[in-house]
Formats: C-alpha cells, sequence, structure tokens
C-alpha cells in the first residue's frame, strides 16, 4: 500500500470492530497516524498493537461520541499525542432493530445521540481547529444506503432518518467550509458482513447466503471492498470532491 497519507493524523471513531476497525488498519497502512476511537478499550488497545506491529502508528482513545462532554478532551488528546487532526472518519453508529411505533424514548435518544447529535459535534470540533489553524482537512462520514431506500431495511426506521440526517448535513458543512479546504463527503455503504450485521443475522435466524439471496449478485461486501473508497475520499486525488455521498452496494437497492 502506498503511504500517501504520510503527515496526516486521523481520528476515525467506531473502531473497535466492523468497518471502523477497517478504516484504522487502512489508514495507519497508507502512513497516517491513527487515533482509533470506541467505547471498549480493551479492543482498541488490541488493534493498536497489531497496526503498530505492522509499522503505524496508533493511539487507541476511549470515547463514546453520545456523550458530548467527552469529545474536545477526545481531540485535545489526539492532539497532544499525534498533532492536530487533519482527517475525521465518522463511523460510530448504533442501530434501532425496532417499529417506529414500538421504540422507547432511551432508544431514540441513543440513536439520534450517536447517529447524529455525535457526528456534528465532533466534525464541529475539528472543523473549528483546522479553520483556526487555517490547515485543510477531509472528513468522511458513513451513512447507510438505509438513509436513501428504506424497503430494504426492515424494522431501523430511526436508524434510516439518523442515516438522512448524516447525509444533508455532509452537503451542508462542504459548502460551508469549501472556502477553507475543508472537504466533507460520506460513504453509503449497502449490507456489509461485519458485527453488527452479523447482529440482524441472529435476529432473522437466517444465514448470510439467506440474507443476500434477494440481491442481484447474491452476496453481502467485506469491508475491505471499502478501502479504495475510503482512501481516495481522503487522499490529494479527491482534492475537488467535496459535499458528495458516495453509494457502494453492490447493486443491491437497484431499482
Amino acid at each position: 500500500m502506498s503511504r500517501e497519507l504520510e503527515g496526516q493524523v486521523a481520528l476515525v471513531t467506531g473502531a473497535t470492530s466492523g468497518l471502523g476497525r477497517r478504516f484504522a488498519e487502512v489508514l495507519a497502512g497508507a502512513g497516517a497516524a491513527v487515533a482509533a476511537a470506541g467505547r471498549r478499550v480493551e479492543r482498541l488497545e488490541e488493534l493498536a498493537k497489531e497496526i503498530e506491529a505492522a509499522g503505524g502508528r496508533c493511539l487507541p482513545v476511549q470515547l463514546d461520541v453520545s456523550r458530548a462532554e467527552e469529545i474536545p478532551g477526545a481531540v485535545d488528546r489526539v492532539e497532544a499525542e499525534l498533532g492536530p487532526v487533519t482527517i475525521l472518519v465518522n463511523n460510530a453508529g448504533v442501530p434501532d432493530a425496532k417499529r417506529a411505533h414500538r421504540m422507547p424514548l432511551e432508544v431514540v435518544d441513543a440513536v439520534l445521540d450517536t447517529n447524529v447529535r455525535g457526528p456534528w459535534l465532533l466534525a464541529t470540533e475539528v472543523g473549528r481547529r483546522l479553520i483556526a489553524a487555517e490547515r485543510p482537512g477531509r472528513i468522511v462520514n458513513i451513512s447507510s444506503m438505509a438513509a436513501f431506500d428504506y424497503r430494504h431495511t426492515g424494522a431501523a426506521a430511526l436508524y434510516s432518518v439518523s442515516k438522512a440526517a448524516l447525509n444533508r448535513m455532509t452537503e451542508v458543512l462542504a459548502v460551508e467550509w469549501a472556502r477553507y479546504r475543508i472537504n466533507v463527503n460520506g460513504i453509503a455503504p449497502g449490507a456489509f458482513l461485519t458485527e453488527m450485521m452479523e447482529g440482524m443475522i441472529d435476529r432473522l435466524h437466517t444465514d448470510a447466503d439467506g440474507l443476500a439471496e434477494p440481491f442481484p449478485r447474491k452476496r453481502l461486501g467485506a469491508p475491505e471492498q471499502l478501502d479504495s473508497t475510503l482512501l481516495y475520499l481522503c487522499s490529494p486525488a479527491s482534492e475537488l470532491v467535496t459535499g458528495t455521498v458516495i453509494q457502494v452496494d453492490d447493486g443491491q437497492h437497484g431499482r
């Protein structure tokens, strides 16, 4: 892998498993110093050891993005140990897995705080610092195809709403911050085989092949199939790309 991100500092949320873990590995492999953030610190420490054993640099940072009071301190710590954050990957997210009319308030709060409020506060925290330092930066928000097509998501009404909000956040921040050379983009994956998806498979009492059967290619995505999209949005190659949400769904949501 090329070292095109040498000298960059990347903060990846939700890095304890699934796509976030893979994103941290990929950015470190491309030369960035990576702050891997999440709630389960033991998993972050394990990830950091693996990245450093492979020749990269990784700082585990315990952070629950739904707790607004934790965000400034987490960014302070990254700056103190790795340098100013120039790449932010807003990946942390939670599903709801409940019908809208059966959803208790605590689930509503958890989904909106984690999927919308947290990414907004973290993006604006990082953006504010980049603007003050007159430094360019990249923000990548991890959305979902559920933001575009609810029919395939089942009981995930609020999750879909939250990801649609994340898409609009991507667009408005891109416009507002273009003058400061901060590019804000998103990735909307379809169904990928991750820890979250495995939980859905368990709830549906099926297997990966059964879940993928309705899809045109009858398969789920693998996390590594997002590597090139992530690297493109974080690299100089996408300098003129901002306010875009790239759909990566293998034709799963074709009409």
